[in-house]
């Protein structure tokens, strides 16, 4: 047990508690929204300093135009050996303003403000952990950064997914620093994430002056919707929902276009091979006459499955937090996609929900537990500081 660095690291963490949180408050009022570039851009170059003055060598990406960028850093580079790496992302999915102005406020020991804890409690918490093994001079092996700028659209219409997956390859092993749980729980698997979209187009027509003249596409999607529905599969953890409808104009026309959006969640990823097919078989078929309908394709996120690397590395962390006398984290598998399914991928093991823990994510009710970021970091710094026991 590193039993005086990490008395070194937990007196830092309590020293600059205020600080911590003050830089919190900083990051979330400093909003970032997905499909606002310039100032998730404006983001990534704040935290870009931050990270500098602490000895990484750091440079934004450009991963695609309206997108905002990446950011990538490294400690230690010199030192060799595999990089111990922090992932996460830093657009949120509210636009500017939608609280008010300096929306970040503390309630008791809850912290309210747009992308307070997803994810941006976790990007603090992975600043004040770095600066923590800085004053305990750890040097044993690179510490490195990776957050996406349009994680919330899982990388749409960019080249973010690819970034993600060259830059977190070849690590020890990774902390996903996403939105922690509240009872403190780690993720050790999440489901894929397939959008798609389909539309019908029929002719529209008087519904009473001219009702057999008219093809029905509310009609034809009916049809479609039942068997799209039925591609769901409980047992193989694939379900599938048309969450959208629209099509029509007045009662008394017959419907030209009628158009539906699909989320899809899989847990492996042969499923999504199967759901690709079944769509556009379900897509080319047809039950009213003289109708045409077209798929596309949007949002993908490939699912993070529960291998032995995500379990070897889920028992170390659980065996180091009983060794420094921390709460052990028991762990949970999730619906919701997370870059910590393209880590994976890429080869490094992985754990997500890092970050600050808290609940309400993407809603105006998002808060996070203030006394869970010191938690967090002493957690991590324990893991970091026992890493020659990590075996993979």
């Amino acid at each position: 047990m590193e039993t005086e660095r990490y008395q070194k690291v937990c007196s830092y963490i309590d020293a600059h508690f205020k600080e911590m949180i003050s830089f919190w408050k900083e990051l979330v009022n400093m909003e970032s929204c997905v499909r606002e570039a310039e100032n998730v851009n404006r983001v990534a170059d704040f935290l870009k300093h931050a990270f500098e003055a602490e000895g990484f060598s750091c440079q934004t990406v450009d991963v695609g135009e309206g997108c905002g960028q990446s950011l990538i850093g490294i400690l230690g580079e010199e030192r060799g050996g595999k990089p111990i790496i922090f992932s996460g992302h830093m657009d949120t999915v509210f636009s500017k303003n939608s609280f008010g102005e300096n929306p970040f406020h503390i309630e008791g020991n809850k912290a309210f403000g747009p992308g307070v804890l997803d994810m941006k409690g976790g990007i603090v918490i992975a600043l004040y952990t770095c600066k923590a093994l800085n004053e305990a001079g750890y040097k044993e092996t690179p510490l490195k950064i990776i957050f996406s700028g349009n994680e919330e659209n899982a990388h749409l219409n960019s080249t973010g997914d690819k970034f993600f997956f060259k830059e977190g390859a070849a690590g020890k092993f990774a902390f996903n620093m996403e939105t922690g749980r509240i009872d403190g729980a780690l993720c050790s698997g999440r489901k894929g994430v397939l959008h798609a979209d389909i539309e019908v187009c029929g002719r529209e027509a008087h519904a009473g002056n001219d009702f057999t003249s008219g093809r029905n596409a509310i009609e034809e999607m009916a049809y479609k919707i039942i068997d799209i529905q039925s591609l769901t599969n409980l047992d193989a953890g694939t379900t599938v929902n048309v969450g959208v409808i629209n099509g029509g104009t007045v009662p008394n026309a017959v419907p030209g276009k009628c158009s539906i959006k699909i989320d899809m969640r899989f847990s492996k990823a042969a499923e999504i091979e199967r759901l690709k097919k079944a769509l556009a078989q379900i897509s080319t078929s047809q039950h009213v006459s003289d109708v045409t309908s077209t798929l596309s394709f949007g949002c993908y996120m490939p699912a993070f499955e529960t291998n032995n690397d995500v379990i070897n590395f889920y028992e170390f962390v659980k065996e180091t937090a009983s060794e420094y006398g921390l709460k052990v984290p028991s762990r949970v598998y999730l619906g919701g996609g997370s870059d910590a399914s393209i880590i994976q991928k890429a080869g490094t093991p992985v754990l997500c929900s890092f970050g600050a823990q808290g609940e309400w994510n993407h809603t105006r009710n998002e808060y996070a537990l203030v006394d869970s970021l010191p938690y967090r970091c002493k957690l991590i710094c324990a893991v970091v500081l026992n890493q020659k026991n990590y075996k993979n």
